[in-house]
């Protein structure tokens, strides 16, 4: 099977459908991959086989089928295999009984394969499909014929087609005049596709029975794959029934599909996994409800309702990608709104950082120079999580850019925020801030709205705390923003964070704490401030050991060297 130019030899499949109809895919994808999920390169209509149930791989200069821990595994001419090479005719199975079956060709050999009859001595291929006797029978193989058009289209996902095929093939299956697909959204039954047995669309207002009428006989039903429903019972919806001349009415119930086997599907909630229903009705004639065609309407059912089930997953996945984009926008911003730099030499030192979360939170800090006798210094921890946080958070960053060497300016920044926060109660946004002015001359002054107590720490000298001097701002209308003085002397070490450090949590759920904090700083306070910042780092990320976190991890070291 190997070519002697390096190029990957053409190959296909040829596609048998459970009406024995042959069609030839060309393995255009190295893998080339099979499976009932829309994503594959050959999609697979047939609820029993597995989202992603095989590929063909080529590698080493062979073609290999690979099985991908489907549920009922992958036959080569009879033979289940887990990884096994391929030859021209080998026959590939998916486990299910009456469903697909593919023919490996080369080139050479795929319009032979594709029309056995013309060359049916050349090789032992296989070209019968069993299907079980009888009348039943006979209605399951009409059924496979049927949905063989919903799957054809289906392979495109593109859903009106897959469902305006399912009506069409339940009006086959029923000789009724008039189909209509309905699916359950906010409490209410809406038409999703109208159709004739012409297979030409109607208008939705065709539908002259009461919407209400159906989703009552729905929602009341005992069983949940069938149900009755007569608009002339007991159920009366009204006067207007009688003007319809309705001969018959057929409905079909169609539920959200588990992701396991059918009978763990039939033992789900009547009531809360319906997710439509299939209505048809006749004017002329009766609706042909024999035994093995209400087994066909089932099928054709389940069928509808997997197309339904899996449109819904494809919808989820496709919103919470999108989410996750926004998500790492807004991380980004959030990172950026952190300082380039920091001072490394001089009478005032710093070293901070601010590890995400896998959330958007509200963490910030910085450090902005005054003067040269002066620096600014925030830290800010914006209550909630997304991106209302992170917005907030550049508020805060915005207001305290024009930083002043005036005591009263810290209060009347808080001041104006709280007012802000608290004009806008429904936003349910608030902070907690700790900012400081730091002067060369070792006095300092200090605002702590609500925030962690920073720690001050003196080598051979007791810790000191700087603690909370009002609540946080947006919290209470109208609140108190006391300055608070702090004097500094040389080898000080100011250590400010948010509760993500103290609140950072191990695999058993025990959180890093205060207390240990304190312990690891007042044993370091000889360090200079970047290497006490990395030993705080080293010591959150031992105790949490790579766990993820619900919170910023924000920790901003200070190191008062004086004049």
């Amino acid at each position: 099977m190997s070519d002697p130019t390096g190029r990957r030899p053409p190959a296909s499949l040829i596609v048998v459908d459970s009406n024995g109809q042959r069609s030839r895919v060309e393995i255009g994808s190295n893998p080339f991959l099979i499976g009932r999920q829309a994503d594959n390169h050959f999609v697979v209509r047939d609820s029993r086989t597995s989202r992603n149930h095989a590929r063909i791989v080529y590698e080493g200069g062979q073609y290999r089928i690979e099985d991908s821990n489907s549920r009922h595994g992958v036959y080569v001419n009879g033979l289940k295999v887990s990884n096994h090479p391929l030859k021209s005719e080998d026959r590939i199975d998916l486990g299910v009984a009456d469903s697909y079956q593919f023919y490996f060709a080369l080139d050479a050999d795929a319009e032979r394969l594709l029309h056995p009859a013309v060359t049916a001595e050349s090789g032992p291929i296989q070209t019968s499909i069993s299907r079980p006797e009888g009348g039943a029978g006979q209605n399951l193989g009409k059924l496979r014929a049927v949905l063989e058009v919903a799957r054809t289209l289906q392979r495109s996902f593109s859903l009106d087609d897959v469902l305006n095929s399912v009506v069409d093939a339940a009006l086959a299956v029923t000789g009724a005049e008039r189909g209509f697909l309905l699916l359950h959204e906010n409490n209410e039954l809406n038409i999703r596709c109208a159709r004739d047995r012409h297979n030409r669309e109607l208008p939705h207002d065709e539908l002259r029975v009461p919407r209400r009428v159906i989703h009552r006989a729905l929602k009341h039903r005992r069983e949940l794959l069938a149900m009755t429903f007569d608009p002339t019972g007991p159920e009366d919806p009204g006067n207007s029934i009688a003007d319809l001349e309705l001969r018959s009415v057929v409905c079909v119930p169609l539920v959200r599909i588990a992701a396991a086997a059918i009978e763990t599907t039939q033992k789900l909630s009547v009531e809360n996994e319906t997710v439509g229903v299939l209505y048809m009705d006749s004017r002329t004639i009766s609706a042909d409800l024999s035994a093995g065609n209400r087994e066909l309407l089932q099928s054709l059912a389940i069928e509808a309702s997997t197309v339904l089930e899996n449109a819904r997953l494809l919808q989820e996945e496709r919103h919470k990608q999108k989410l996750e984009e926004e998500l790492n926008v807004a991380r980004t911003i959030q990172q950026n709104l952190l300082p380039t730099s920091l001072p490394a030499q001089g009478w005032l030192r710093a070293c901070g950082s601010s590890v995400a979360s896998h959330q958007v939170g509200g963490d910030y800090f910085d450090l902005l120079p005054v003067h040269e006798d002066c620096w600014a210094v925030i830290v800010a921890d914006v209550s909630g999580k997304g991106v209302s946080s992170a917005l907030l958070a550049s508020l805060l960053q915005g207001a305290f850019l024009a930083a002043s060497d005036d005591a009263s300016h810290l209060e009347g920044v808080l001041r104006r925020i709280n007012d802000f926060l608290s004009a806008r109660p429904e936003a349910g946004k608030y902070a907690t801030v700790f900012c400081a002015l730091l002067r060369r001359s070792g006095e300092g002054v200090y605002i702590n709205a609500g925030h962690c107590a920073p720690i001050v720490a003196h080598e051979g000298s007791a810790l000191r705390k700087l603690e909370p001097t009002s609540v946080p701002v947006g919290l209470i209308e109208g609140a108190d923003f006391s300055v608070q003085k702090c004097g500094l002397r040389p080898g000080d070490k100011v250590v400010a964070y948010t509760d993500g450090v103290t609140e950072a949590q191990n695999p058993d759920g025990e959180f890093y704490g205060g207390k240990r904090l304190r312990s690891l700083v007042e044993a370091n306070a000889g360090l200079d401030a970047e290497a006490l910042h990395q030993a705080i780092q080293d010591s959150v990320a031992a105790f949490t050991e790579d766990a993820p976190q619900s919170d910023d991890v924000t920790l901003l070291v200070l190191e008062f060297a004086g004049s």
